[in-house]
């Protein structure tokens, strides 16, 4: 049997210890999973890597609804709620910093990539309505390009009154880029007990078209209609578990009519359906009535109650 400290633990009289910045960061991180300080805590956690003041994680695209999940500020007063409602006010439809076009062909299966841009090199609108605007000179991001098009972002953000991030600094940030991506999602799963991408379908103000934010209560879950209780069961699958429960129920479903189905379980609206899937609302309800006819069912609740007692 062996034992031994991890090199950070290690202290001895006379000897200097080298500590490895990222493995600690990472590990602190761990520790605030799924817990509410995880999006204040991460900031301070990632200090010594990467000094940044502010950071955010959204999705963004035009085959989605531009969603904040979270975002924080550290040293400096918190501004990112405006710099997301700026960035929503126009920007983001022509947002050109992810270094590719959202009406570009999207990618086969999703890519990972890292970003780094300073105010400068934003478009006008962009720059001063996001950056000049709320202070901030400079982002570095872990990105996620996903086959529909969209993209998943993880972004630090540098304010005007700090020095500028140094090539060791986002050298050290890429070590632990994709660690950190993995557990921003592992957290927004385990903080909503509901996918995202049903979540921001269940808020009433999201029925509307346009962009939405993810808003949360108090204890991190987000806040349901009534009737949406009942969707608990079905919505915590995801998309593939769903896809083949429907399948087991009735083999003759098209794709397109799982996708709708699948998310109609997920507790999504029509609209939101049509924005994540990139229909239109009547298509979107074509699919609809064609699955229900092969399941012959007429209304949604009876498709609850299909895959419930399947």
């Amino acid at each position: 049997m062996r034992q031994w400290l991890p090199p950070s633990l290690q202290k001895a009289p006379g000897r200097q210890v080298l500590q490895n910045p990222a493995s600690e960061t990472l590990a602190s991180m761990v520790h605030r999973l799924g817990g509410n300080g995880f999006a204040t805590g991460l900031l301070q956690d990632l200090e010594p890597v990467l000094p940044a003041a502010s950071w955010s994680v959204y999705r963004t695209g035009h085959r989605c609804k531009p969603t904040l999940f979270m975002s924080a500020s550290r040293g400096v007063p918190d501004t990112t709620q405006d710099c997301w409602w700026a960035y929503l006010s126009g920007p983001y439809r022509s947002d050109s910093t992810w270094g590719r076009a959202f009406d570009e062909a999207p990618f086969a299966q999703p890519e990972t990539r890292l970003c780094h841009v300073t105010a400068t090199e934003v478009e006008g609108e962009h720059r001063a309505r996001v950056y000049e605007a709320h202070g901030v000179a400079e982002r570095v991001s872990v990105v996620e390009y996903e086959s529909d098009g969209s993209v998943f972002a993880v972004n630090f953000y540098r304010h005007q009154h700090q020095r500028a991030f140094s090539d060791r600094q986002i050298g050290a940030f890429e070590s632990v880029a994709p660690v950190l991506l993995a557990l921003t999602r592992k957290h927004i799963v385990l903080s909503h007990p509901f996918p995202p991408a049903a979540t921001a379908a269940w808020r009433t103000e999201d029925s509307r078209p346009g962009p939405a934010t993810l808003t949360v209560n108090t204890s991190g879950a987000p806040a349901l209609l009534p009737a949406d209780a009942a969707l608990a069961p079905l919505a915590a699958d995801g998309l593939p578990v769903l896809r083949m429960r429907l399948m087991r129920l009735q083999s003759e479903l098209t794709d397109r009519e799982l996708d709708v189905c699948a998310r109609l379980l997920q507790g999504m609206t029509h609209e939101g359906i049509a924005s994540d899937l990139g229909l239109s609302v009547p298509t979107v309800k074509t699919y609809r009535n064609r699955a229900f006819a092969r399941l012959g069912i007429h209304f949604r609740n009876e498709l609850f109650a299909r895959v419930l007692g399947g």
